[in-house]
């Protein structure tokens, strides 16, 4: 074993050091009612001692498993034991503060949770990278936490949270914004690339053509995301007004429209980019040996070029879907839907967990889209990465 591995983990210690800080700060806040600023609730006075103790062992075990800089599966299975520990005390904590608090008193996670959250999080993710799984191994493990995460949920372990009395006075709505908001990403990342792939090809192909066509995209980028759906109320509204067949389909200044155009324009700069890119990276040595075989353009497309540079293409898709579930939520100011609409009433009402149910589903959409994708990269990879 070598001394690295007999020592202790830089990132452990911090993240022990984080949690311990993060333990002097509210780990909840009581408010009288949903809008009004409430008090914050030290971590050993939201519950019981009893009802305490269990969950701030757990978590305390948890980060003292990270410390050790060998055993990554025993760091890793300290992260879970952490959040186990966590939720625990959330609901446990949750519970007791509304007890004689009043019908419209309201629970949410304060500074201490959020803060002991992220340190969970990293220690998880430093313990994963240690252990370099391979993608049936994250896909299996995606899996898992995916389905812990439901049966939490399911189980109304963590109603009593603000945020849950939000989404239950608000469950169809939310439904509605969860499919509005998943068409507007993938829908538009769809169409990108359905536009940007073929383009990506003559741009290869063509020297002249790519360069006045990434010029003009890398131009589209800079537009600022408001500006850019300012830019289309008015086109799409003159569009929606001149024709009654564009009228029918819904096109109209603002709405789905406009924001789905938006994200369509935005995502073709890194389709039509990593597509030259990808084909660019073929080998000459292979192209060369296809044109030796007497494989025509199109064979060497679809036999060479693009077999080997598809993990750079799909890389490019991943940018586009992470960045458009995040630039979704813009929608919600022009009427587009989604999860932008949750945030922008609650930023209008001061209402902190209204904005936290837009937003927590949009980090976890953007977090499992991301991971799916770079698992679908390494899949289509022809050599594998090894550890240096």
């Amino acid at each position: 074993m070598s001394d690295a591995g007999r020592g202790l983990s830089p990132p452990g210690v911090l993240f022990a050091g984080m949690g311990l800080a993060a333990l002097a700060l509210p780990f909840l806040t009581l408010r009288a009612n949903r809008i009004v600023a409430g008090d914050g609730v030290m971590l050993w006075d939201s519950a019981p001692l009893s009802h305490v103790l269990p969950g701030l062992l757990a978590m305390a075990a948890g980060l003292a498993l990270g410390i050790p800089a060998s055993a990554p599966l025993r760091r890793f299975g300290g992260s879970l034991l952490g959040l186990a520990g966590l939720l625990w005390l959330l609901a446990t904590g949750a519970g007791a503060l509304l007890v004689d608090a009043g019908d419209l008193a309201r629970v949410s996670p304060a500074a201490g949770f959020w803060c002991l959250l992220l340190t969970l999080m990293l220690l998880m993710a430093d313990a994963l990278a240690q252990m370099k799984p391979g993608p049936k191994a994250r896909a299996g493990l995606l899996i898992l936490l995916l389905a812990a995460l439901a049966a939490v949920l399911w189980s109304g372990m963590l109603s009593d949270l603000s945020i849950a009395q939000e989404y239950a006075s608000r469950r169809d709505a939310f439904r509605s914004a969860t499919l509005r908001h998943t068409g507007l990403a993938f829908g538009s990342l769809a169409a990108a690339a359905a536009t940007g792939f073929p383009l990506g090809i003559l741009c290869h192909r063509r020297p002249g053509l790519r360069g006045a066509t990434l010029p003009v995209l890398s131009f589209l980028q800079t537009i600022p995301s408001l500006a850019m759906f300012g830019i289309m109320i008015p086109i799409l509204g003159w569009v929606g007004s001149s024709f009654p067949a564009a009228q029918a389909l819904g096109i109209a200044g603002i709405g789905f429209a406009p924001a789905f155009l938006a994200l369509v324009l935005y995502s073709l700069l890194p389709v039509v980019s990593n597509t030259v890119a990808g084909l660019d990276a073929a080998p000459p040595a292979a192209t060369e040996a296809a044109r030796g075989m007497g494989m025509t353009p199109a064979q060497r497309l679809w036999k060479v070029e693009l077999p080997l540079g598809m993990p750079v293409i799909l890389a490019g898709l991943r940018i586009v879907l992470v960045q458009n579930i995040g630039l979704a939520v813009i929608a919600g100011l022009i009427g587009g839907g989604g999860y932008g609409t949750f945030v922008f009433q609650g930023l209008n009402q001061t209402a902190t967990d209204l904005i936290l149910l837009g937003a927590v589903p949009t980090v976890l959409m953007a977090l499992v889209s991301a991971v799916v994708m770079d698992i679908l990269v390494d899949l289509t990879r022809r050599t594998p990465e090894r550890p240096a």
